[in-house]
């Protein structure tokens, strides 16, 4: 779209200006002749009722269920592709000379899908309780510091310097109705209207008055399906229209047939391992690298993702531009057993290794991963547990655990959610002083400064970071041949389905 991020925040580009000059620049024109408006599409997602939550606020950990509200709920602004923040809830945003106080400007027309409109003290309210129950993770700015200004306009302060703050802003900053408590209707501002619901299941319908450019489909009929398989199955079988990222497997049986389409996102899914930094038996550094050194990266993602990925170097945000593809981590048996000899390292036991069954290939790279290690005398005992009691008793907790993240396009999205010493979601309990100074100089600067901090940034991470990042996994949709103006763009982004159209 021509637009560099600075670029963007600079301009305050209108939400409506935007999602129209991105409808026209997609190719919505198929072999059928152009966008055809009506028609229900049918999704399938994965997830389990022992886990489905309908709050926009809560640990969204069930795909269907991430699905169905970020099409009922808009967040503040969105992943895009040039630049990587693109407005959705937000149509502008500014800050002042010190890049402390921002302002963010409601969307010309937006309104709940009970009509009333949406006012600064909705999105205030709904930001303030984002933070409640999310964290700073969730929400990087203060309940006290987040006030409305005039009736559709929204102050963020922050603490420091951040020129950052409308990309930290990109998911979960869902508004609802000030007060709301129940979540059953799903009063939202999305594209869509939830008509039903039932099981982890939904059917949404096209909302009329939402404020972007209206969406093609009459409605959309989520479906919830446990595992990758059943998912898998029930595209090949014509049972729904769309299986949303159903892993390489599937993608693997549906090429080459004519009436489905196989869609591949690089860098869509980080598939990984968390290693407790900060106490336990992996706390030591060179421990952490021996795991690195011993795995063959390679190996994995051809068993685990059937070759629909490439490898990685411990480092989250691949698909950031700024991403150094220098790092490179290759197999070294040899420097591995030397490293867990320094450190003191017992392999005279065994050390459980928790995963869970919650995207394809999770349950299975545990396993690889194991088999690899146990060359270099490290004894793993795989642990598959179900979901709920994994975040429960297992995550931000264990010693060592499998993970997975989505919109891999920023190195500091990620670092500050997940790494900073600050964050509620620091999954390997990392906690460095220089890590976080090189985190806080990105968020303050930009240019030359800010690729340089990114850099640092990426750095601490190779060398001495909590996560074991071995391999990205594509995003894979199949889709019937009919489906028509489905989302490239990887993570979270491939759920902004409202150009979607069926020829």
């Amino acid at each position: 779209m021509g637009f560099t991020r600075r670029q963007l925040l600079q301009s305050g580009l209108g939400v409506t200006a935007l999602l129209l000059v991105a409808a026209c620049s997609r190719d919505e024109d198929g072999a059928d002749g152009p966008a055809k408006s009506g028609g229900t599409l049918r999704v399938g997602a994965l997830g389990t009722a022992a886990r489905s939550e309908r709050d926009p606020h809560a640990n969204l950990s069930n795909d269907s269920d991430f699905l169905i509200a970020s099409l009922v709920y808009d967040a503040l602004t969105v992943p895009g592709a040039d630049p990587t923040v693109a407005p959705r809830l937000a149509s502008r945003w500014e800050a002042d000379a010190e890049n402390r106080r921002w302002t963010f400007t409601i969307a010309e027309g937006a309104t709940f899908h009970n009509g009333a409109p949406v006012t600064a003290e909705d999105v205030v309210w709904s930001m303030r309780r984002l933070r409640q129950v999310g964290g700073a993770s969730k929400m990087p700015v203060a309940e006290n510091d987040i006030v409305a200004d005039g009736p559709n306009r929204v102050v963020f302060t922050v603490p420091a310097p951040n020129t950052q703050l409308p990309l930290l802003l990109r998911l979960m900053t869902f508004t609802v109705p000030q007060g709301t408590t129940d979540f059953t209707a799903a009063i939202g501002t999305g594209p869509f209207k939830l008509e039903s619901y039932q099981g982890g299941n939904a059917r949404l319908v096209r909302n009329e008055r939402w404020h972007g450019a209206p969406p093609l489909l009459d409605a959309i009929e989520v479906t919830m399906f446990d595992s990758a398989t059943a998912l898998g199955n029930a595209v090949l079988g014509g049972q729904i229209d769309l299986a949303s990222n159903v892993g390489a497997i599937a993608g693997r049986t549906a090429a080459g047939r004519g009436d489905l389409q196989v869609v591949r996102r690089a860098n869509d899914t980080m598939l990984g391992v968390a290693m407790r930094a900060a106490d336990g038996p992996f706390a030591d550094p060179r421990v952490r690298t021996a795991l690195r050194l011993g795995v063959d990266r390679a190996a994995l993602v051809n068993q685990v993702h059937s070759g629909f990925g490439t490898t990685a170097a411990d480092v989250l945000g691949t698909a950031d531009p700024l991403y150094d593809t220098a790092l490179r981590r290759d197999r070294d048996l040899d420097r591995a057993r030397t490293l867990l000899r320094e450190a003191g390292f017992d392999t005279n036991r065994s050390y459980p290794f928790v995963t869970k069954v919650e995207v394809p290939g999770e349950v299975e790279s545990a396993k690889v991963i194991a088999a690899q290690l146990a060359e270099i005398g490290v004894r793993l005992d795989v642990q598959t547990v179900e979901s709920a009691a994994f975040y429960d008793q297992t995550w931000l907790n264990a010693p060592l655990y499998t993970v997975s993240w989505g919109t891999n396009d920023s190195v500091l999205f990620l670092a500050e959610k997940l790494m900073t010493s600050a964050s509620n979601r620091n999954e390997t309990a990392f906690r460095d002083p220089e890590f976080d100074a090189a985190t806080a100089k990105a968020m303050a600067t930009s240019g030359d400064d800010y690729t340089k901090a990114v850099r640092e940034l990426q750095r601490i991470q190779f060398e001495r970071g909590g996560y074991l990042v071995w391999g990205m996994a594509d995003g894979v949709d199949i889709a019937a041949a009919s489906v028509r103006g489905l989302p490239t763009l990887g993570g979270f982004a491939r759920v902004q389905l409202e150009r979607a159209w069926l020829a």
